[in-house]
């Protein structure tokens, strides 16, 4: 395939000190490979572990970080909507900043993007947690795979590329971790094509999971509650990919 002339790669970063510096440098080598029209972006979430000034040291080095700072904890979903803004190019890139995904898997991704594809979204060919986070994921999958009737294996997995034009034609309202489902139902919803090519995943090294504790959980599936009513009940405007 042709490989676009324009990538916008982009990390949310919540207390990712340890990890962070390395994805943005091994981005810049990647993507270097492909384009001369890139930019890299972090969200930072309000970190309170030394990632902002780590981030601000880094603008030295790679002239084509941006950088988006939260005031305080908004979440996961207004960090990946901040960013979605943000970003003005063709193709927009993004994993989390924690490292458990590897950025220099990204030609996989570009690998499956044809013409007539809008989404290549990455699925954990093993995943590396815990066992009972392995249980909890893998019923969470075809849970969410069922009720929202999601057109992939993985909707956990956040290793995605998607065509600026197919994100321009949906708005997410989520804030928190349900924003990946919202994501990819609207996309579906919008007459997105979706492609899909395993990718590695792998423990954590540096800080905690930030959703893995009773409260978070419960707001989780309160929200996911929300989210399916507001998709398949409330009656709405759907704006349609041009493709």
């Amino acid at each position: 395939m042709a490989y676009p002339l324009s990538i916008s790669a982009f990390f949310p970063c919540y207390n990712d000190r340890g990890t962070i510096a390395t994805m943005v440098l091994d981005m810049k080598k990647v993507l270097e490979r492909y384009t001369f029209d890139y930019e890299i972006i972090v969200v930072d979430d309000g970190s309170t572990d030394g990632s902002r000034e780590l981030l601000k040291e880094l603008t030295h080095t790679v002239p084509q970080l941006k950088l988006i700072f939260h005031e305080r904890n908004r979440g996961y979903g207004a960090a990946l909507q901040s960013a979605f803004k943000a970003c003005a190019k063709e193709l927009v890139f993004y994993t989390d900043g924690d490292a458990q995904y590897d950025v220099r898997e990204m030609p996989l991704l570009l690998g499956k993007l044809t013409a007539d594809v809008d989404v290549v979204n990455g699925y954990k060919v093993k995943r590396s947690d815990p066992w009972y986070r392995l249980i909890i994921g893998g019923f969470y999958q075809v849970v969410m795979r069922f009720v929202f009737q999601l057109p992939m294996r993985d909707p956990d997995c956040d290793f995605r590329l998607i065509r600026k034009r197919a994100l321009d034609a949906i708005a997410c309202t989520s804030t928190t971790g349900t924003i990946c489902i919202e994501l990819v139902k609207r996309l579906n919803l919008a007459g997105a094509q979706f492609a899909e090519v395993g990718v590695s995943h792998y423990f954590r090294t540096y800080g905690k999971s930030q959703f893995f504790n009773v409260p978070r959980v419960a707001r989780t599936l309160w929200h996911l509650i929300g989210l399916w009513f507001s998709l398949f009940v409330v009656p709405q405007k759907l704006t349609q990919i041009e493709h």
